[in-house]
């Protein structure tokens, strides 16, 4: 827990209230995801001020408010989803580096470079990790078992709202789901 004196803004009477933790439990809600299940990455919360009455609080009324909080504050942000982009070095005979670039185009892969040696090309690309899920198989049928790849991870980008869209969609819960 930060120190009132890292927070100046938060009143040290209310950082000792009983319901603070429960309050902050909301957090864990992230972890369950918004869009998709997927997890809510790169936010901070910051609780800024709260009431506590002996009467009327009680910890199902702290979850509530963090969870409606929370919820308010993710559909303001606008959140998105995210996936990782693989670095990509694929070598195959000459006289299949046309096909394989145009693979990689379809797969939404960026070709970042080509290299000549020796009779093969070696492709240098970036893409998603979801389009190459496949891509060993695929490799062996285009270069009828002369190409080969390596893949590391680069970074996280943003999914296209295309194919965001289809994800979220596909993750909602039917509306028989929803009634039970």
């Amino acid at each position: 827990m930060e120190t009132p004196g890292r927070w100046p803004h938060v009143q040290k009477q209310w950082l000792h209230k009983p319901y603070l933790f429960t309050s902050l439990k909301v957090i864990d809600a992230a972890s369950r995801g918004y869009l998709a299940g997927c997890p809510v990455v790169d936010f901070r919360v910051i609780l800024c001020d709260g009431s506590y009455h002996e009467v009327d609080s009680s910890e199902i009324a702290f979850k509530l408010a963090g969870s409606k909080a929370f919820k308010k504050a993710i559909e303001q942000a606008k959140p998105c989803l995210i996936e990782p982009i693989m670095n990509v070095e694929i070598t195959v005979p000459e006289n299949y580096a046309g096909d394989i670039m145009g693979n990689l185009n379809g797969r939404r892969g960026r070709v970042q470079g080509m290299d000549a040696k020796g009779g093969s090309t070696v492709i240098k690309a970036q893409a998603p990790l979801s389009e190459m899920l496949t891509y060993a198989s695929d490799l062996t049928s285009m270069t009828q078992g002369r190409g080969t790849y390596s893949m590391e991870f680069s970074h996280y980008d943003i999914v296209p709202q295309p194919i965001a869209d289809k994800i979220i969609q596909a993750h909602k819960p039917s509306a028989a789901e929803e009634e039970e």
